[in-house]
């Protein structure tokens, strides 16, 4: 991240935030604590209206408000990339958020006079994406799952699940959860799920997706990846803001 990005990005974070410590800034941007000084200090200087005092943080004087955003030609072909995968893979209401983002970013791409990205993402019209609106929500609600499921073999069964998160694996999804059946974590592809149910059972405690990751043996990169990008702000408020 350019230098002149992540102070902007800095006044963003601090903004709607009562106090934030150096050490949240640094994890959050992904750079040290001394880093975060400099970049304060550097933002005093010019005037921007940032305040700070030593044990209690940063924060913003009342009133400010950051410039709009803008990207680079780079940022809006990852955006497009990344629309395209969505609107063609996504369950139907995220496919349509991302088509409705993506007619956006072409109209500033075209405006600009740049190209699109040269890469696509082709749809596979029979696999079943309507699935993965009612898994999403279910983790978002932390409530469990209960599946009819046909395993590599053809073999039926059916699994209450507390679900934990979806991955993509470019030609299919996959629920990590834990079985309640099997009392253990275990991965299940959304296209061999032939009924999905909400159920009443009772979230199992200490349970987590890294807990998963830790199981399904990922390596720490891996696991580091994931809870860097679960600890950004944004999480938090959402999940915070689920709680209340």
């Amino acid at each position: 991240m350019r230098r002149a990005d992540r102070l902007m990005q800095i006044l963003l974070l601090l903004r709607g935030r009562h106090r934030t410590t150096a050490t949240q800034l640094a994890q959050w941007l992904e750079v040290s604590p001394r880093t975060v000084y400099r970049d304060m200090a550097d933002l005093m200087a010019s005037g921007a209206p940032v305040n700070g005092e030593a044990g209690e943080g940063y924060w913003l004087e009342a009133g400010f408000t950051p410039p709009p955003l803008s990207f680079s030609a780079a940022e809006l072909s990852a955006l497009e990339v990344g629309a395209r995968m969505l609107a063609a893979w996504a369950d139907h209401a995220t496919a349509d958020a991302a088509a409705s983002a993506l007619a956006k970013i072409h109209a500033v791409l075209g405006s600009a006079g740049l190209a699109p990205a040269p890469l696509f993402a082709a749809r596979h019209h029979g696999y079943p994406r309507e699935r993965l609106g009612g898994i999403t929500a279910a983790i978002h609600a932390r409530r469990c799952l209960a599946i009819d499921y046909r395993d590599e073999a053809g073999q039926p069964s059916r699994r209450t699940l507390a679900p934990l998160g979806l991955f993509f694996w470019g030609d299919r999804w996959t629920l990590a959860a834990w079985c309640l059946l099997r009392r253990d974590y275990r991965h299940f592809r959304v296209d061999r799920m032939q009924a999905i149910q909400q159920n009443n059972t009772p979230w199992p405690d200490n349970i987590s997706l890294d807990a998963f990751l830790h199981h399904a043996d990922v390596g720490e990169p891996a696991r580091r990846h994931l809870q860097q990008q679960m600890s950004q702000p944004w999480h938090r408020e959402y999940h915070a803001w689920k709680q209340d």
